[in-house]
């Protein structure tokens, strides 16, 4: 990083954008990835560098950044050739709530604006609270959430533990710390047995089909498909490890939970 706090940067993933955003530095942002959606101005006012495994490095370096923010193993690549260029990245994996809460706070030193940082995570962190203290003394409805259907895919850890603060009990908890996909990989008689009574999903990048899941062999037996609790939350709600899914993500988990005040 040439400068500090960096003048020019440009994020390969949708959180640290919404992130910067909300610290008031968009006007760092001089790149972003192709699923940032958050605030819906991001889509008119930065350009497109990235994908999410694939990244335009030429664009990347006429851009002239001085940090480029990455997230995870998939995009260690991109990060090896951004190195090899020359340029300071900073690579952030969270993968569990407590993750996402120090990214808001890592993310606020590196721009320079701690306070500020501390603030909005404070403020993440209040609101998972709330929702846990409104769920007490409730039902809480078992749930499985799919990530994905072809293998079918179960939680990853940050979803795990918000349906947890939204009132619900993961069906699979032990498989949500496992951070690589296919260490979730579930089976259609997993799901069976675990009879959860909502299923939500969030396919990443495509349209979640409610009613192939409904049609699944043997899952007429499954409470969630009887009483036809099947439901999609977006996946830029829920999939980014930061403030969207501390917020409305955590929120439509709670709607679809029937556990919302």
């Amino acid at each position: 990083m040439r400068r500090f706090p960096p003048e020019r940067i440009v994020c390969l993933t949708e959180e640290t954008v919404e992130t910067l955003y909300l610290l008031g530095e968009e006007d760092r942002i001089v790149g972003v990835s192709g699923y940032a959606v958050r605030p819906p101005r991001v889509r008119r006012e930065k350009p497109r560098v990235s994908a999410f495994t694939s990244a335009d490095l030429p664009k990347i370096l006429a851009l002239a950044p001085d940090l480029v923010l990455a997230f995870s193993d998939l995009q260690a690549g991109i990060v090896a050739d951004l190195a090899r260029a020359g340029i300071a990245v900073h690579l952030f994996n969270q993968r569990d709530v407590a993750g996402c809460l120090a990214m808001v706070r890592t993310l606020g030193g590196l721009v320079g604006v701690p306070e500020r940082a501390e603030a909005l995570a404070q403020s993440f962190a209040a609101t998972l609270q709330a929702a846990a203290d409104s769920a007490k003394g409730r039902p809480s409805p078992r749930v499985y959430f799919e990530e994905w259907d072809a293998p079918m895919i179960s939680g990853i850890g940050w979803v795990s533990e918000l349906i947890g603060y939204a009132g619900g009990r993961d069906v699979f908890p032990e498989l949500g710390r496992q951070p690589a996909a296919k260490d979730r990989i579930v089976t259609p008689e997993q799901v069976i047995a675990a009879a959860p009574d909502v299923i939500l999903a969030s396919w990443c990048g495509k349209k979640v089909n409610i009613d192939r899941i409904r049609a699944r062999p043997g899952w007429d037996a499954i409470p969630a498909v009887r009483d036809g609790r099947i439901h999609e939350i977006k996946a830029p709600l829920i999939l980014q490890p930061g403030p969207a899914a501390l917020t409305d993500g955590l929120a439509a988990i709670q709607v679809f939970l029937g556990l919302s005040r």
